[in-house]
């Protein structure tokens, strides 16, 4: 199979940053309410796109780095992934505006980047 036509999306998220204190500071309530209206968002997002997505990925959790040092908890802004297929590294880039992870929920960006090889 190649993938030349294929791009690993990396949803990133500061989690001291202004949309997590922003959601620290609703109520458990509004996080609901905001978090249904989300879920069906990326819900609907997934549908209108199931055309170009290869492979759906998922959440990511806590990070472990091996290194010369030894293995060690880290924190990162990594939170999600999941590889589209696009003609371009531009079009795979366009398929992530205004995506509901960003605008609904705590994302900061995606970044999107080609899967070199085979």
């Amino acid at each position: 199979m190649s993938t030349a036509d294929h791009y690993l999306a990396v949803f990133t998220s500061n989690k001291t940053g202004p949309k997590w204190r922003a959601w620290y500071a609703m109520s458990e309530a509004e996080q609901a309410a905001r978090a249904e209206i989300g879920v069906a968002a990326v819900k609907a997002w997934d549908e209108a796109h199931r055309d170009v997505i290869v492979y759906q990925g998922a959440p990511l959790g806590p990070t472990k780095r091996v290194s010369d040092d030894g293995i060690t908890d880290v924190v990162n802004e990594l939170t999600v992934f999941m590889v589209v297929r696009a003609e371009s590294h531009a079009a795979a880039a366009r398929i992530f505006e205004d995506h509901p992870h960003c605008t609904i929920f705590v994302c900061d960006a995606v970044e999107v980047m080609p899967l070199l090889g085979a």
